[in-house]
């Protein structure tokens, strides 16, 4: 695996350089908050192996026409657009009250309207369930992969895609079987016709015993 810092201090850069916003900028020179380098070093990158389609501190505009910022942004491309914020580290979260309990409450609101797929990433959760987080991570991409040509499959293709997305892990032929309450027979021929849509990929064992999960699933050290 590529060395983290390395990959760390030329993705950033490369935001700053190709920032023209001084906003944006200001922000990205300070350098990012602890919480989400933690994030990145921890998490995300274990999982997917580099920072490809994350933007850090992207700009918003909110319901007042003023700025936002999302701590990471995921636009693999397409129009899709996935956030992730960390929650409860240092003041940030400590002094979190009412009146600020309501106001994330709008933003994460106003950005589900605007089609944003956004997940909050508690900083204990990173520290005490770094695998965990991983999963997600791999689910959270998976739901973009899921989500491409999805009008070109059948329901109960499309169904499986949606299963495996939700899964944190690859699943058995008998695992869809009993969730689409179907044949095993069945399974296996929407598995194969998913393999081969590339919309799934095989994922060890022989061939009658394998399992199967997204595309972009890696097994995490």
């Amino acid at each position: 695996m590529p060395n983290f810092q390395t990959v760390y201090d030329e993705w950033l850069q490369a935001e700053i350089r190709n920032e023209s916003g001084p906003r944006r900028r200001e922000l990205l020179e300070k350098g990012l908050g602890h919480g989400t380098v933690a994030f990145l070093r921890q998490i995300w990158f274990p999982a997917m192996r580099s920072l490809t389609h994350l933007h850090p501190e992207w700009e918003v505009r909110d319901a007042s026409n003023g700025y936002r910022y999302i701590d990471l942004a995921y636009l693999p491309g397409g129009g899709a657009k996935g956030g992730i914020e960390i929650q409860g580290f240092g003041p940030h979260a400590r002094d979190l009250d009412v009146r600020r309990f309501k106001d994330l409450s709008w933003r994460h609101s106003m950005l589900a309207i605007d089609d944003w797929l956004f997940i909050p990433v508690a900083y204990l959760s990173i520290v005490e369930e770094p695998k965990r987080c991983q999963q997600l991570v791999l689910s959270f991409v998976g739901k973009f992969v899921a989500g491409e040509g999805a009008g070109s499959l059948t329901a109960m293709e499309a169904e499986t895609v949606r299963y495996a997305r939700r899964m944190f892990r690859p699943f058995t032929p008998s695992e869809l079987m009993v969730h689409l309450n179907v044949s095993a027979t069945y399974a296996r021929r929407i598995l194969h016709r998913l393999v081969e849509l590339g919309r799934l990929k095989p994922v060890g064992g022989n061939k009658r015993y394998r399992s199967y999960a997204l595309p972009d699933w890696n097994p995490l050290p």
